[in-house]
């Protein structure tokens, strides 16, 4: 079992166990925690561009955050609060952490150029609305509505081209950043006792764009970072825990 896979078991098994705590009438509180994926819709971690780079001519292929950083897993835990029997104020944490896969960057010269990106972390914070069509049965849909913001890593990138005997190290490709986040998801919740419950749910995520470093002043390819924003569709399961009685 990977890395990922054993801390969305262990999430989830802490929702489980903690349902076992309270046997009162669930009060207006809740918290819930999950894991799911990012599938990507649209979005470049580069883009293309031309230029030169040590008198040598270079051409870089854009490429999707998909094509670099695959779908990752992400974990998520936050709470709500019930304004009124159908309308719930929410606020969730969510961290994720991608690996990068050696990448074809493009050429330089007459060498194929290869790029390892740093792996893509993210810490995030949202608050939103989430309202529910029918609390009377056991299953329960929804739609929601998040903003927040995102606190991205620093990414650095390597370049290799073998056939020059050449290693670039693009320090900063991008700065650490603060990017704008909004989603609206659909999901239904299970509602297995009056306080616990388990739920699955589907949405559209924009983040907005890294922080471009303009080490390439100069070479033609300052347009290489610049449009770096994403577009996502995550797919998220979990459970939701209401508190017992004041």
């Amino acid at each position: 079992m990977n890395r990922h896979a054993r801390l969305s078991a262990y999430v989830v098994g802490i929702a489980l166990c903690a349902s076992a705590v309270y046997a009162q009438s669930p009060s207006k509180w809740s918290a819930d925690a999950g894991t799911g994926w990012d599938n990507s819709i649209s979005g470049n971690i580069n883009s293309g561009a031309s230029g030169t780079i040590n008198g040598q001519n270079v051409v870089i292929l854009k490429n999707t955050y998909e094509d670099v950083y695959g779908t990752g897993l992400h974990l998520r835990f936050g709470g709500g609060y019930m304004l009124n029997d159908y309308t719930e104020v929410r606020g969730t944490f969510t961290f994720q952490s991608l690996d990068a896969d050696l990448t074809e960057f493009g050429d330089i010269g007459v060498s194929s150029l290869y790029a390892q990106f740093d792996d893509y972390q993210s810490f995030g914070f949202d608050v939103g609305l989430r309202r529910y069509a029918n609390i009377s049965g056991r299953l329960q849909p929804y739609g929601e509505g998040l903003i927040g913001i995102a606190f991205v890593d620093e990414t650095d990138v390597q370049l290799i081209a073998p056939q020059a005997n050449l290693s670039l190290d693009a320090t900063d490709f991008y700065d650490k950043t603060t990017a704008f986040a909004f989603g609206i998801n659909a999901g239904v919740l299970w509602q297995l006792t009056g306080q616990f419950g388990v739920y699955g749910q589907l949405g559209v995520r924009l983040t907005t764009g890294m922080s471009q470093v303009d080490q390439f002043v100069g070479t033609g390819l300052e347009a290489v970072n610049e449009s770096s924003a994403r577009w996502t569709m995550p797919f998220v399961f979990g459970a939701r825990l209401r508190f017992g009685a004041r």
